[in-house]
């Protein structure tokens, strides 16, 4: 998906395999650019796995994670700057806290998780936050 605030500017869908770099347009909106290419916004599918590096200090710190990580692209609720990335802890940060200068590398194969059954804890856990 594309943030609409970047509808005006010319689009084209990720492709898996290749690698992008967050950048902030001239509207002020944050999203992805091909190194080179700042003219074209990148659009990831919902769902789309990412390897992202180069996550600012701050973002490490609030999100809890590190300078890189493997998140999934989202969007969030609201009228602006929805696209967002979750986390393998289950932090949303939108693209445009995430910030430009952040490079993904979308992933080739969706990556296999080990299944985990909850416990009774993690059950009541679970439930104390819904």
């Amino acid at each position: 998906m594309c943030d609409y605030s970047l509808e005006m500017f010319q689009s084209r869908p990720a492709r898996r395999g290749e690698e992008y770099i967050s950048n902030k347009f001239p509207s002020g909106t944050v999203g992805f650019v091909a190194r080179g290419d700042q003219s074209v916004a990148i659009c990831m599918a919902c769902d789309m796995e990412l390897q992202l590096s180069g996550i600012s200090s701050f973002i490490q710190e609030h999100a809890d994670v590190s300078d890189r990580e493997l998140t999934t692209f989202t969007q969030v609720d609201g009228p602006f700057h929805r696209d967002a990335v979750r986390f393998s802890n289950g932090r949303v940060i939108t693209l445009q806290a995430l910030g430009p200068g952040v490079v993904a590398r979308v992933c080739d194969t969706q990556i296999e998780r080990p299944l985990t059954l909850p416990t009774s804890e993690t059950a009541e856990k679970e439930e104390a936050l819904v």
